[in-house]
């Protein structure tokens, strides 16, 4: 089964050629270059689950070198990360809230039974695949270490 998310970026890939919108269009074919080169290594044709793994690891790397480039007062490459960013993050499925998350956390932990830091890594083993994409695993770790303390 091929991917929805990958087709997608393929029809937008195609739209913005038409529409001769240069910077989309360089984003879109970083992101089906990246796809491709974990095809071709891999000898994989990417699901979907895999295809957000890696946009999530995407926006974590722009997101980064974004704020390094604010940092470093270079804000025109910081505002081409920030636009990267918009264009990855069209593709991702909606972000879940704070209490979303939150409740995913509790019922991981009554799953579990997790009772301290030492079960963070199991606990995190359940959440991950659940929020995949649709939350900054930085602000999952957080909210984890908060109910387990």
């Amino acid at each position: 089964m091929a991917s929805e998310i990958k087709q997608a970026i393929k029809d937008a890939t195609k739209a913005a050629m038409r529409a001769k919108e240069k910077e989309r269009l360089g984003v879109l074919r970083v992101i089906a270059s990246e796809f491709k080169k974990i095809e071709v290594d891999e000898r994989i044709e990417l699901e979907d689950d895999r295809v957000l793994v890696v946009l999530d690891k995407m926006l974590k790397q722009r997101r980064d070198a974004a704020k390094q480039y604010d940092e470093a007062g270079r804000e025109d490459l910081a505002q081409q990360e920030k636009f990267e960013i918009e264009v990855i993050q069209s593709f991702m499925p909606a972000a879940l809230s704070e209490k979303e998350i939150a409740d995913i956390v509790k019922a991981a932990i009554d799953e579990t039974g997790a009772s301290g830091m030492a079960d963070m890594g199991k606990l995190m083993g359940v959440i991950k695949p659940q929020v995949q994409g649709r939350a900054d695993m930085g602000q999952v770790s957080k909210l984890v270490k908060e109910a387990l303390v």
